[in-house]
């Protein structure tokens, strides 16, 4: 029996009730269509994903080659050895001298005095704001924290020189005079550090602070994403707030709380102006934090106006290209904990 379609002449129409018979819906089109604009749009998405990473790796390579073509001229010519001579530079004629042993230390030890002192109040801030505070203290206590990286270096210096400089001289001489016994408390050389105190431990306190919203803020979002199926198991079990805290929200965000911490190296070691008003002049390395240093940045800092030669810029910027080198040397080192961690 045919239907009416085929004797009017029309093309058979298929009934999904009927086995054998074609039968398409009127969304396919439609679906088929909208399927297609959303592969271009992932399409176009990936690509310009993709390009912003190359982008970003391609910047890279570039400031990497042109610090070595700036650095290798005047390394060529330096008489000196780079990573073991501490004397005055000499950065004139033709034959220079130069090194970065006092510059890396100064460096290494001002940025190790701030994670010592940041990273767990920063844990500390964290892990209040995510179980322990009110939910109406929150939000202001998140926004002051956060303000603290809106403040500009060269505040974070002037304060540092001109005021938690002077209230830490007490502090100093009484560290000198009952702990002068250890390497790190000893009389220092330069006689003007104990009366202004501009020392590596007041540069160390400064990028502390400086460094701590980094730290926190990362921390704290990790730890808010922990799932909460983990912690109502520990709840479960009999956990206290802290047990939970340290089975269940500890191990989840340590990664953060590392990653977060090394973005926060990475803004000390770099750090400029903050530190070239506190401490700026060569100190001995003896791990005495009364004494003052240059960093690599500071040094730079110190005699970019008497840039008037290609051997005299290339000297500094093998400084500079010696920095790039370590924060690449750090990321490494961080990466490498987090993911034994895991």
């Amino acid at each position: 029996m045919t239907s009416l379609n085929e004797q009017q002449g029309g093309q058979p129409q298929g009934d999904p009730t009927l086995p054998g018979t074609p039968f398409e819906p009127e969304g396919d089109v439609e679906g088929l269509r909208a399927g297609k604009s959303s592969r271009l749009g992932d399409q176009i998405f990936r690509g310009l994903s993709v390009g912003a990473g190359v982008l970003v790796s391609v910047i890279i390579a570039l400031i990497a080659v042109f610090l070595l073509a700036q650095a290798i001229p005047s390394l060529a010519k330096n008489t000196a050895n780079f990573f073991t001579y501490q004397g005055e530079w000499i950065t004139t004629g033709t034959e220079l001298k130069f090194g970065i042993p006092q510059l890396f230390y100064a460096t290494v030890v001002v940025s190790v005095i701030a994670l010592i002192l940041a990273m767990p109040i920063s844990l500390g801030i964290s892990i209040f704001l995510t179980e322990y505070a009110p939910k109406r203290l929150v939000g202001p206590i998140t926004y002051t924290v956060d303000l603290l990286a809106a403040v500009p270096s060269i505040v974070y210096g002037l304060w540092g020189i001109l005021v938690l400089g002077p209230a830490l001289v007490p502090v100093n001489e009484w560290l000198v005079g009952n702990l002068g016994f250890l390497p790190f408390f000893q009389q220092p050389t330069q006689v003007a550090n104990m009366s202004t105190g501009g020392t590596l431990l007041t540069g160390g306190i400064v990028l502390a602070v400086m460094i701590l919203p980094i730290i926190t803020a990362v921390t704290r979002e990790v730890f808010i994403q922990t799932p909460k199926g983990h912690r109502e198991a520990a709840l479960a079990l009999g956990a206290t707030k802290w047990e939970v805290v340290r089975v269940a929200v500890l191990p989840f965000g340590f990664s953060g709380y590392i990653s977060g911490s090394m973005l926060g190296l990475g803004r000390a070691l770099g750090e400029t102006m903050a530190l070239l008003l506190i401490i700026s002049t060569a100190g001995p390395m003896d791990f005495n934090l009364m004494e003052s240093g240059e960093t690599f940045a500071t040094k730079i800092a110190n005699n970019a106006a008497e840039f008037d030669s290609p051997a005299k810029t290339g000297a500094y910027i093998s400084a500079g290209l010696t920095l790039f080198v370590l924060t690449f040397v750090v990321n490494a080192a961080a990466r490498a904990v987090v993911t034994r961690k895991k």
